[in-house]
């Protein structure tokens, strides 16, 4: 449960693309992979009234353990038995008439409500169980146009403080759907693919820093301490190339490849349920619109800059994801609708759950990067011959094409080699010494000759790696 003395703002709303047309065999390695990944995570569905269309937006766990959700559609309900093993709903409507909650929380009896044109805070003050005082706390931005900046500070983060002083803290985001801290307490925000990003990705919410759409340069001469606007950048480049000449620009900290890892990532959580969830504490949980699935992703610090991995980890939800949130029981809960643009999960809103079946999936865990190549970490002990065996580590490496245009091809490309793997005594490490990696690419990994000590293969053979800085010896 995030309960914060301030709200960070995005002011952007999602620009998702149509899904992609599934060829035969696509779609028989995606059911076979579910099917492997169920044993592991299990989907509940957790039961919306019939008649009641629940497009979840937002989700809130309130002291009396009932859960919050807040709706695309403008409302707040609040919900009993949702987290029993078998769930059996109680919904009960506490506010409506709202521009869709997209962002919630719950701090000292009242919600603290991020809608598109303001944040709110809403309190019950006769008990009656319903919503009677609504207060603007900031309305300090405008609303409307992906493509355009044409109202204040459309396309940038704020912060709202309790007493709604509203405070600029970076510019340049084109398209957000998720904001929340990473799993070092950082605040970062979820990007779409879009003009001046050639792909999904996380981003380091960075005070003072520019996330890389230039359309928002408008609103500088409203702030205080931004200081001056960043100079333009070059369109058809590349970010590493871009950060030498615009020194306030933020590189994408993790890279989500266009349809290989979503389409349309939104909501994230990190889980920090003490291991109720697995093998993956203390990592995110990302959800994507379009392609109705739930990814991993890890982050570091390197030379002072953001970077990191993400994982696939579940396929199969039933519609477009627009929010996450782990339960007390420590279970995933995932939520979102297929309304505005389509997705491929079948249904036109749900509400679900991904609870741990109690069995670890042998999985990459987790990949850091090191002066001479990478550590990769398993959640299960490797069978050493092969991990020790450079030749079982195929890569290749690219980047995306910095641009006015919408998104961009993978280019750049190059194939790295593993000259070297060292496996950990215990067998869940392997430091892979490797030649030709590449600042400012992605890095892909395929580990489809990866086997366990017990002979199983990985469940997902890929992971990517963000590679923006190379770190010292």
């Amino acid at each position: 449960m995030l309960l914060r003395l301030t709200l960070l703002i995005f002011l952007a709303m999602a620009g998702l693309s149509p899904v992609r047309q599934l060829s035969a065999q696509t779609l028989g390695e995606y059911w076979n992979t579910a099917e492997e990944e169920a044993k592991y995570y299990r989907i509940v569905e957790v039961p919306i009234p019939k008649g009641m269309a629940m497009e979840a937006g937002s989700f809130e766990i309130l002291p009396d353990n009932q859960l919050a959700i807040g709706t695309r559609r403008g409302d707040i309900y609040l919900v009993s038995g949702a987290f029993d093993e078998n769930p059996q709903t109680q919904y009960q409507r506490f506010a409506s008439g709202l521009d869709e909650v997209l962002g919630m929380s719950y701090k000292n009896g009242a919600f603290y409500v991020t809608q598109q044109t303001e944040v709110t805070r809403i309190s019950d003050i006769n008990g009656d169980g319903r919503a009677d005082r609504f207060e603007t706390l900031s309305d300090a931005w405008g609303f409307r146009q992906s493509y355009r900046s044409k109202v204040p500070f459309r396309g940038w983060c704020v912060k709202v403080t309790p007493n709604g002083k509203t405070i600029p803290i970076c510019s340049g985001i084109r398209s957000p759907c998720g904001i929340g801290p990473n799993e070092h307490g950082v605040m970062f925000y979820a990007e779409s693919q879009g003009p001046w990003n050639g792909s999904c990705s996380l981003k380091v919410l960075q005070p003072g820093g520019f996330m890389g759409h230039p359309v928002s340069f408008n609103w500088y001469d409203l702030t205080e301490n931004m200081g001056p606007k960043p100079v333009e950048p070059n369109s058809r480049s590349r970010l590493l190339t871009e950060r030498q000449h615009v020194k306030e620009l933020v590189p994408y900290a993790v890279v989500f490849p266009y349809i290989k890892m979503g389409r349309s990532i939104s909501g994230f959580m990190v889980d920090r349920t003490g291991g109720k969830f697995g093998p993956f504490e203390n990592q995110i949980f990302v959800g994507d619109f379009s392609l109705s699935v739930v990814m991993r992703a890890t982050t570091e610090k390197v030379n002072g800059v953001w970077q990191g991995a993400c994982y696939p980890f579940r396929e199969e939800l039933a519609t477009g994801l627009l929010a996450c949130q782990f339960t007390p029981q420590g279970d995933l809960l995932v939520g979102g609708t297929n309304r505005g643009w389509p997705v491929r999960g079948p249904r036109a809103f749900a509400l679900q759950r991904l609870d741990w079946t109690g069995r670890t999936p042998f999985e990459i865990k987790q990949i850091n990067a090191k002066h001479n190549g990478f550590l990769v970490t398993f959640t299960q002990p490797v069978d050493r011959a092969i991990a020790a065996n450079p030749d079982s580590y195929a890569m290749t490496t690219y980047t995306h094409i910095y641009q006015q245009g919408y998104g961009s091809p993978e280019v750049d490309h190059t194939t790295p080699r593993v000259v070297k793997s060292e496996v950990s005594g215990d067998g869940l490490r392997a430091y892979l010494t490797i030649e030709g990696i590449v600042q400012g690419h992605v890095h892909e990994f395929d580990l489809q000759r990866m086997r366990s000590a017990e002979g199983n293969k990985l469940v997902h053979v890929n992971a990517y790696y963000t590679l923006n800085e190379i770190p010292t010896d």
